[in-house]
C-alpha cells in the first residue's frame, strides 16, 4: 500500500521506527544521509547483511545504504529485487 502511495518504493535502505533513527543519528556519522532515497520494501544491506541488533552492525549495514544511495541505477534494483527473489524461493539468509 505504502508504495501505490508513493511514500515508498520497492527497492531503498529498509525504513526504521523513528525512536531508533534518532538514536542511530546521534551516534552514527553519516546516517541520515541513508534518507536521501525513498525507503524500500527490500535494499542492498538486506541482500548482503544480516540482521542487525546493535548500533556496529547498524553502522555496517550503513555502508551498503549509502552505497546503494550513491549507486543506485534501474539495473542495481533489478538485481536486488532478483536476489530477493532467490533469497524467497530458496529460503537463504543474507550473506
Amino acid at each position: 500500500v505504502n508504495v501505490l502511495k508513493g511514500e515508498m518504493s520497492l527497492v531503498g535502505p529498509r525504513p526504521e521506527q523513528v525512536p531508533f533513527v534518532r538514536m542511530f543519528e546521534q551516534q552514527i556519522p553519516y546516517y541520515s544521509l541513508r534518507h536521501k532515497v525513498k525507503p524500500g520494501i527490500t535494499g542492498w544491506a538486506q541482500i548482503c547483511y544480516q540482521y542487525s541488533s546493535s548500533v556496529e552492525e547498524t553502522a555496517i549495514k550503513l555502508s551498503y545504504d549509502l552505497y546503494y544511495v550513491k549507486n543506485r541505477t534501474v539495473f542495481m534494483d533489478l538485481k536486488i529485487l532478483l536476489l530477493t527473489l532467490e533469497t524467497l524461493v530458496f529460503r537463504r539468509g543474507a550473506k
